[in-house]
């Protein structure tokens, strides 16, 4: 089968280079020349010379936010023959993917959201969380596609992934901010970060910011989960704001968002999202690096 790819950074890079080894025929495009030159050097993948070459029955974007995927589809979706497919991975609003959805059927193209949820390390090797939404026929023509890059969860109609994705992001986001606030604490009162992170992930205080991000990307020092803090900055509102449309309370929801807000504010442009612990490693004027 042929595949069209937008967007090759940190994830989509991993994502094409997969479906090329899984005997997918691989056209990319990116705004980067030398990204795009360098995802072509690997086999099975070809570099387009614009968004309209990328046409085939698949296209895959993994651009950074509904806005992005429309001025991709806009150019896209005149070469786009009836019956394609296109599956936004990456992290957009659903209110946009409803949109494009509409403006799609209208060529006869159907409209997949299916963000992914994983490291860089997983998009290269398969073994992404795919939270699938649209119709049913649709969602059986991308499986081949998206069972190449990891486990799929169908979850809805679509925008329900998205939703799905944004919800799942603020709850990350709550996850890490909660354990470095913690365990501050505990670096006041004499407790080693590796002892207290040995204890919680025992204990049912562990997450997976106790389990992988803490110790993976903080302890060390090197900040390097490959997930910038715009881009989940960018979740959490569009999860806040689902959260404001559903009604009812939103304490947790409402803090993070001011949280990661005033980080973003006062971090270097480019900070990963794990550099809000060092945002607050300042605030409290303890460290939890070694």
């Amino acid at each position: 089968m042929r595949v069209g790819f937008a967007g090759l950074g940190a994830m989509g890079g991993g994502m094409c280079r997969r479906l090329a080894d899984r005997g997918f025929e691989v056209t990319v495009y990116d705004l980067d020349a030398d990204v795009l030159r360098r995802a072509a050097e690997h086999p099975g993948v070809t570099a387009a010379a614009d968004v309209p070459g990328l046409a085939a029955p698949v296209v895959v974007t993994m651009l950074p936010d509904g806005a992005a995927v429309r001025r991709v589809a806009d150019a896209l979706l005149p070469a786009l023959g009836p019956g394609a497919l296109i599956l936004d991975t990456g992290s957009s609003a659903p209110a946009d993917t409803l949109e494009l959805a509409r403006v799609a059927a209208k060529s006869g193209t159907a409209v997949v959201d299916a963000p992914v949820s994983g490291s860089p390390a997983a998009a290269r090797s398969g073994e992404l969380t795919l939270m699938a939404a649209g119709d049913d026929e649709a969602l059986d023509r991308a499986e081949p596609v998206l069972s190449a890059l990891g486990r799929i969860h169908r979850v809805g109609p679509s925008g329900a992934g998205h939703a799905l994705k944004a919800l799942n992001n603020l709850l990350s986001a709550v996850n890490l901010a909660a354990v470095a606030e913690v365990m501050l604490a505990g670096r006041a009162f004499g407790l080693e970060p590796a002892v207290m992170l040995e204890v919680i992930n025992a204990s049912t205080g562990r997450n997976h910011a106790s389990q992988t991000k803490l110790p993976d990307h903080v302890l060390p020092g090197s900040f390097d989960s490959g997930f910038a803090l715009r881009l989940m900055l960018k979740d959490i509102r569009i999860a806040a704001g689902l959260q404001a449309e559903a009604g009812g309370p939103a304490p947790f929801g409402t803090a993070c968002r001011e949280l990661w807000e005033r980080a973003e504010a006062d971090l270097p442009q480019g900070a990963d999202n794990v550099e809000v612990v060092r945002w607050l490693e300042e605030a409290a004027g303890r460290e939890l690096r070694g």
